[in-house]
């Protein structure tokens, strides 16, 4: 990139129809995993208008009521408005849910079986998965993507509260444009925010409300300047939202929910997967590893890409790129990474302790930058050091 440059990134709030698919799909995960850690899930999820159907694979010894799940998703996302047609209480869920393939269980299983190279527990599909940290914010995030869910984040706190701004409905977008100068950020160029309000809120209350009480309060103020400018339901009305304007998919949000963009993606997505799926538990296990390169001072950014066979155990390949910043020669490092670090997929589940019903935690706002979740954990610093010398 040149020295001086602007780049943005979105999020989505709880309540935007792919985020809803994802809620109902992380929801079902985890009502599995609570009572059978073992689950195999793969669980999608669709929505529109009054209408949910799940669909997907579970192998599963856990029994529960999935409408049930389905309904207390939809009720904490905020769907429970007298004008919302997509009601908690009120929408027809339909269940595709079927077995997980035997061919594919024999793959994943820790057991040999006919035309298996090994009774090890193997990938659950093949695949590339990456995971990327640098050092501009205090999660070791990109700055622009952390700064664009700090937005919906405050204003989830509070529409959920009930005591300010009760216009505000669950369906709803940012997006941040930082500049950069010498690779440093200099300023925020604009600010996107359009969320979905009741009818008889009218613009300037909308727009005046976003700024002072969401916007200012969660950007750094050192970097909102003069020029700063806001975007605020730019359509001028925001009343239909939600499945009720747009259908919703599970997975259509991968680049919100990993680095905003500016590092790259595999293709597969994360919510509705057990982690026998690499898609997603090698995509955390890479971010763990790059978390702890940067936490380590061993480089200012690093991206790490994986590479896995289906039914195979050892990953096929592990890169890493540090785009210039690294603070000793990146073979090093990268011997370092294979040292400290086992990519097996079991190994993954092992050390992450990734067969709980942690999932929901993950779907909003995000699958890194949270301090609380394991993976964004920086237990292997001293570790890099010490075999990097």
């Amino acid at each position: 990139m040149s020295k001086s440059f602007i780049f943005s990134s979105e999020s989505v709030g709880e309540g935007h129809p792919d985020k809803v698919s994802d809620t109902i799909s992380d929801s079902v995960l985890d009502a599995c995993l609570e009572q059978d850690p073992k689950s195999r899930v793969a669980c999608e999820t669709l929505v529109k208008s009054n209408c949910v159907t799940i669909a997907g694979e579970i192998t599963t010894d856990a029994k529960f009521d999935y409408e049930k799940v389905v309904r207390e998703a939809i009720r904490d996302i905020g769907y429970v408005n007298d004008d919302d047609v997509f009601h908690a209480d009120h929408v027809f869920i339909t269940n595709q849910l079927t077995a997980q393939s035997r061919d594919i269980g024999q793959g994943v299983d820790a057991a040999s079986a006919e035309g298996k190279e090994t009774d090890e527990q193997g990938a659950g599909d093949q695949g590339i998965m990456f995971g990327y940290a640098c050092n501009e914010t205090d999660e070791l995030m990109p700055a622009p993507v952390m700064f664009a869910h700090r937005i919906l984040r405050k204003m989830a706190e509070i529409r959920k509260a009930g005591e300010q701004a009760k216009w505000l409905r669950p369906d709803c977008k940012s997006q941040v444009a930082l500049k950069y100068e010498d690779g440093q950020m200099v300023g925020i160029e604009n600010v996107v925010v359009s969320t979905q309000h009741a009818a008889d809120a009218d613009n300037d209350t909308i727009r005046n409300f976003i700024i002072s009480e969401i916007i200012k309060p969660a950007l750094p103020s050192d970097l909102i300047n003069d020029s700063t400018q806001y975007l605020i339901n730019p359509t001028g009305r925001f009343v239909i939202g939600g499945p009720q304007g747009d259908s919703g998919l599970t997975g259509r949000k991968i680049i919100v929910d990993t680095y905003g963009g500016w590092g790259r993606h595999g293709g597969g997505a994360f919510s509705g997967k057990d982690p026998s799926k690499v898609d997603r538990s090698a995509a955390y296990m890479s971010r763990w590893v790059a978390k702890n390169v940067v936490a380590a001072g061993l480089a200012d950014r690093v991206e790490i890409q994986v590479a896995y066979a289906i039914g195979y155990p050892n990953p096929t390949s592990i890169t890493i790129d540090c785009f210039g910043t690294e603070k000793a020669p990146e073979d090093k490092i990268q011997d370092a990474i294979k040292q400290v670090f086992n990519f097996k997929p079991a190994q993954i589940v092992s050390q992450l302790d990734l067969l709980r019903p942690i999932y929901r935690t993950t779907t909003n706002y995000g699958h890194f930058g949270k301090n609380e979740l394991p993976w964004e954990q920086t237990d292997k610093v001293e570790a890099l050091q010490g075999a990097v010398g």
